[in-house]
């Protein structure tokens, strides 16, 4: 009986460390930091605009929240300016992780409070956010833009994000930083799909199709529903490979 008391008290404790562990795991978060092509569009009212970081968290079970501070029209510069930036750094905790997005904003020379020329007020910014995270203990993770729709006469794909995406995988490269190469797999993807099809990853509306967009819409930039679930797809299979300890939150 003795023995039977002793066994049964080992593994009773044994349940409460168990359950322990369980309970006090605290969870992760993920901050989404960018542009339009990931931010939160309304759900309110006929807008079939949405950033692929709007979906992005439906592929993922509990143990891992998101925040998208993604905004409309940011660049590394004009994010940092505005604040927002430092809204992130106040609500990051040790082991959380920040994605980075820029650079569809960035290149925008004739806009003075955005402009960050590629290989030094954009690069520096990357950086400081990258110094920033890892000062509070999170992990930062770049990602390079997604390519515009942007075929010539001829149906080839034009790049138009030329350094701003290499000055990513640079960075990336120099501080050790887990990348996704958005730009290398949205390239596929518009190539995969054609010069026709890849209308479908946009906002290419006729008049009537959506009350948002009375006299119709070709928007080459922004995405569509099926488009943001296209690009997540994407960043799905980026987070595999360069994060494979978040793989156990990805739903089956």
């Amino acid at each position: 009986m003795k023995l039977f008391v002793i066994l049964l008290s080992l593994f009773s404790l044994g349940v409460a460390v168990i359950f322990g562990d369980i309970v006090s795991e605290e969870e992760i978060t993920f901050f989404m930091v960018g542009d339009s092509t990931m931010a939160d569009k309304p759900y309110t009212g006929s807008n079939p605009e949405k950033g692929w970081g709007q979906v992005f968290p439906l592929y993922f079970k509990e143990g891992i929240r998101f925040e998208n501070h993604a905004k409309n029209g940011r660049s590394t510069k004009s994010f940092r300016d505005e604040g927002r930036w430092d809204v992130v750094m106040e609500r990051l905790q040790e082991g959380d992780y920040v994605i980075i997005e820029f650079g569809h904003n960035d290149q925008k020379i004739n806009s003075e409070d955005r402009y960050a020329f590629a290989d030094s007020t954009y690069r520096d910014n990357l950086i400081r956010f990258i110094k920033d995270v890892r000062s509070k203990g999170g992990n930062p993770i770049l990602a390079t833009p997604i390519s515009r729709r942007s075929f010539d006469e001829n149906g080839v794909l034009i790049d138009t994000h030329g350094r701003y995406s290499e000055v990513v995988r640079e960075v990336s490269d120099e501080y050790e930083v887990p990348l996704f190469d958005m730009h290398v797999k949205t390239v596929e993807l518009l190539n995969q799909f054609g010069v026709e099809k890849s209308k479908e990853l946009f906002l290419h509306y006729r008049p009537g199709d959506y009350s948002v967009f009375p006299e119709g819409k070709e928007d080459n930039t922004h995405l569509s529903p099926t488009g943001a679930f296209k690009v997540s797809d994407l960043a799905v299979e980026e987070l595999k490979r360069e994060l494979p300890e978040l793989v156990r939150f990805l739903k089956d």
